[in-house]
């Protein structure tokens, strides 16, 4: 493949200030993906090519290219080599910069990621580059290559990926024009896809039937993928079981008994070419309570209860974890069982639009939505909620009295979340972010917030609706 290395200097204000782009002169009507390697440790990272893949047809808008949504940690730019003009930028984060934050590579371990950028086919060459923030938000260049599409060497995505059916959930119609989503099964075997199909679909009747989704449902478009597995099940480390999958999804991923990821993201992106997507869903065919989401790169969600009474769980992680990978919304609650060291460093205000650090009181970055007359910070009973849940993290979450013991912890719980005089309000309320003092969410509960069916605070559902809006132009 012919690329060189090489900078274009820009001046970022008049990128932020250029009208979007005319798609027909510059794209083709498919994708282009481009796989790397992230490699580093805590501090240090490199991103290395990996190879260039033709897709299908594009999925996203033709409208609305270049981003103005200044979410994720990571900044895709591709830019017309001939004109510098920039043609498209999506932010996004990834596995990579999470396990940054871990025991592991605190210890200065170095480890490799996989990772793929997706945008329209150029029709000539273009310099992608990839920026992360730096601690004051400011994007900072860490790669750069110029691709040519008219090179031989571009893997053509067809011949990749296994023959699977892909079928209609839900057709609103031209795809650049709605959010396109995807839901893909792992560890199903080859006679469990009805159980698949079954599973997809009622999924994705939790998701409209919840808002703002469901009644900004004529804007999406929702396909499942049957993908095949050659054994059921998936990865459960800490029981030492392994699993023959498909998308080589895992629990235990950074020593989380509960957080499921998948690193083989090769062949999740080759498997998923085979239909057009924006956003990827994957079911796992476990009952083991779990999930994960990162923004602009999939969620998991567990697909089966064996206890039929907390059925509603799985139905509450599907519909949080989009939260993470649709919206860019952070955890609103302030602990839990990770495998994170500083997720969010002291003194860097983090990039998502429902967590802050309150560095600017008692102005907040969501000041537009906070409720006339409201303390900030705002007091909402915090230390009796915060001695529960202390009391709740002693319980094992695996012993088979857990949801007996659970309950009345729960329920007072419940109560302090709900209280009426709050409820509804916008302000900020200490506790968010897996940190219980000096990070504040917008209200007193919402589905970032508590394990419960509850809707999406004010503020998180302008950041989903902003996320519609984008894409369905």
């Amino acid at each position: 493949m012919r690329i060189r290395h090489f900078l274009i200097l820009l001046v970022l204000p008049l990128l932020t200030a250029q009208s979007q782009v005319d798609f027909n002169r510059f794209f083709y009507d498919k994708t282009m993906r481009v796989d790397y390697h992230h490699i580093g440790t805590k501090g240090e990272e490199r991103i290395t090519l990996d190879r260039v893949v033709q897709e299908g047809p594009w999925p996203g808008s033709m409208v609305n290219l270049v981003d103005t949504l200044n979410l994720g940690l990571y900044l895709l730019r591709v830019y017309d080599v001939k004109s510098g003009l920039l043609l498209y930028s999506r932010g996004y984060s990834t596995v990579f910069n999470e396990w940054q934050t871990t025991p592991e590579a605190g210890r200065g371990v170095w480890k490799t990621f996989h990772e793929s950028v997706r945008f329209p086919f150029p029709k000539r060459s273009v310099q992608v580059t990839i920026s992360r923030r730096d601690d004051f938000l400011v994007f900072q260049q860490k790669f750069s290559v110029v691709v040519d599409p008219d090179d031989p060497t571009v893997v053509i995505a067809e011949a990749q990926y296994p023959p699977f059916e892909v079928m209609d959930l839900m057709d609103n119609g031209d795809m650049h024009k709605k959010v396109d989503i995807l839901i893909l099964g792992d560890g199903y075997a080859a006679d469990e896809m009805d159980k698949f199909v079954a599973d997809a679909t009622h999924f994705n009747n939790v998701m409209f039937e919840t808002s703002p989704f469901k009644e900004r449902k004529e804007d999406f478009n929702v396909r499942a993928l049957k993908v095949v597995s050659p054994q059921s099940g998936i990865d459960v480390p800490d029981r030492n079981v392994w699993k023959n999958t498909a998308l080589g999804s895992m629990y235990n991923t950074f020593g989380s008994p509960r957080y499921v990821l998948t690193e083989a993201n090769r062949d999740l992106r080759d498997i998923a070419a085979a239909a057009p997507y924006d956003f990827l869903c994957i079911l796992i065919n476990d009952d083991r309570y779990g999930g994960g989401g990162i923004y602009q790169l999939y969620t998991t969600t567990y697909a089966n209860e064996k206890n039929e009474g907390q059925a509603w769980q799985r139905d509450y992680v599907y519909v949080h974890e989009f939260g993470h990978s649709f919206g860019g919304l952070g955890d609103e609650y302030s602990s839990s069982s990770t495998g994170y060291d500083e997720f969010y460093p002291a003194g860097v205000e983090p990039w998502e639009p429902n967590v802050t650090r309150l560095m600017h009181a008692p102005h907040v970055k969501w000041q537009a939505d906070v409720t006339p007359g409201i303390d900030i910070p705002t007091d909402w009973g915090k230390a009796e909620y915060d001695a529960l849940r202390a009391e709740l993290g002693t319980l094992d979450r695996l012993a088979e009295d857990y949801y007996e013991k659970r309950q009345p912890i729960f329920e007072r719980m419940g109560e302090i979340s709900k209280n009426p005089d709050l409820l509804g309000k916008v302000g900020a309320f200490e506790g968010a972010g897996y940190v219980s003092e000096g990070m504040y969410r917008p209200s007193l509960d919402c589905r970032m917030f508590s394990l419960s069916l509850t809707d999406f605070c004010p503020v998180c559902r302008a950041a989903i609706e902003r996320q519609i809006d984008f894409y369905a132009k």
